[in-house]
């Protein structure tokens, strides 16, 4: 039962901080590397290591936290968000919160997937941690193309980037950004997650 309890309230210390980390990040210059196109942003390293070091409802709970600040972004603090939010606000909610979600559970779940196979198991963790940005740029561009494709604003930068279908519109919007929070998730969140389950074997 003293263990149980033990494994309790270190989950919930853990939950807070990440948090925490989550909204630090999404509010400061930290979370976000603003570009001409879409924005980069590190806050899925956060997300990834929840999502591999307390399971996918945990990973669930800390993409929808992500979301709601990026939703929040729109309301004039992202350009790109705020012309979104401008054309359908629950469109845009559905772009913003319900993908991060999808990717936050999707990349624990995997990770336990991962773990128990005998050719994955020991890159189990760097493969999650590489999955998460990949997902979280797939789902946000697919529900975008979903919703906004046929939009005026997004028709105008298709035309302007030469892109003559939505495919060839993600991989030129998308571009370098989608790399740099792979390696940016797959470097620092595979060293954090790999700290982290060391010191729970530790204590617990």
């Amino acid at each position: 039962m003293e263990d149980k309890k033990k494994m309790n309230t270190a989950y919930m210390v853990e939950m807070a901080l990440l948090i925490a980390i989550i909204l630090i990040m999404a509010f400061t210059p930290i979370g976000y590397i603003r570009t001409l196109g879409l924005e980069i942003t590190l806050i899925v390293v956060p997300v990834a290591v929840g999502a591999v070091t307390l399971g996918p409802a945990a990973g669930a709970v800390l993409g929808a936290v992500f979301g709601i600040t990026s939703y929040i972004q729109c309301f004039g603090m992202s350009p790109f968000g705020a012309v979104l939010l401008s054309i359908n606000p629950v469109y845009t909610f559905i772009v913003c919160v319900f993908s991060r979600v999808l990717m936050g559970w999707l990349t624990g779940w995997l990770y336990q997937v991962f773990l128990k196979s005998s050719l994955l198991k020991k890159a189990s963790l760097v493969l999650a941690n590489l999955c998460c940005p990949l997902m979280n740029t797939l789902f946000f561009m697919g529900t975008l193309i979903l919703f906004f494709y046929q939009t005026e604003y997004i028709q105008g930068i298709a035309q302007g980037m030469g892109a003559a279908n939505p495919l060839i519109f993600i991989l030129l919007f998308v571009g370098v950004n989608g790399l740099v929070e792979a390696a940016a998730c797959f470097v620092v969140g595979s060293a954090i997650s790999q700290a982290l389950k060391t010191v729970v074997k530790r204590t617990s």
